[in-house]
């Protein structure tokens, strides 16, 4: 990781260089791709995410009690933005900024709202790096909808769906979260779903994989 860009030259006076309000933001190289990291001293610090799921924290963070900083690719890579290898070099910088900077507490992930505990980020992340399973609790994350279903919320950044374990299946929420994370890791690997698919649980169940008439959901249950 380097710092391929710094608009504030080394020689200025950066808390004179910036205007009242003003962003800054550093360009960081990684594996050829540049990414920008916004929400520097001496300017302000980002927007508060509205986070909404929390793994490896006791609680949600609160505004005010931390500062925000974002890491997102560069402009001329935006357009590809949901592009496997993009993202994974993204985050292995980010993996590296939580190694190198104690005060990093939690990282927080968009399309999802989750915010993830920095051990276990850097934990979940650098297996799936290093060809482990895909972090689905993290970069993903489950709610219960009104009809007793277990939706995931995230899954559709990767691959333009999110999953639903139909019930009476889901209503074993424990069962059903590890069936879950089961699929979107498997999910991830081959991508939307086109159409039914049939596969064999951990526990021998037979189960029917179906994609919903608009294709926003993967609708699943016992064959």
């Amino acid at each position: 990781m380097s710092i391929s860009h710094d608009p504030v030259p080394d020689d200025a006076p950066h808390a004179e260089t910036l205007w009242p309000g003003q962003m800054h933001w550093l360009e960081l190289l990684r594996d050829g791709l540049t990414f920008d990291l916004s929400g520097v001293a001496p300017g302000p610090a980002s927007l508060y995410p509205d986070f909404a799921h929390r793994f490896d924290m006791t609680a949600l963070p609160l505004e005010g009690e931390y500062d925000v900083l974002t890491l997102r690719p560069g402009p001329h890579l935006a357009a590809g933005r949901g592009s496997l290898p993009l993202v994974r070099a993204m985050l292995a910088l980010a993996c590296e900024m939580v190694r190198q900077f104690d005060d990093l507490v939690a990282v927080g992930w968009g399309p999802a709202n989750s915010v993830i505990g920095r051990r276990f980020f850097e934990s979940v992340i650098s297996s799936w790096l290093d060809g482990g399973a895909f972090p689905a609790l993290g970069l993903c994350a489950f709610v219960e909808t009104p009809d007793g279903a277990l939706e995931s919320v995230g899954l559709g950044y990767w691959i333009g769906q999110e999953l639903r374990i139909e019930p009476p299946f889901s209503a074993d929420r424990v069962a059903a979260t590890r069936l879950g994370i089961r699929l979107i890791n498997h999910l991830v690997l081959a991508g939307e779903l086109q159409q039914d698919d049939r596969i064999t649980a951990p526990d021998g169940t037979r189960l029917v994989l179906r994609p919903s008439r608009n294709r926003a959901l993967i609708s699943v249950w016992r064959e």
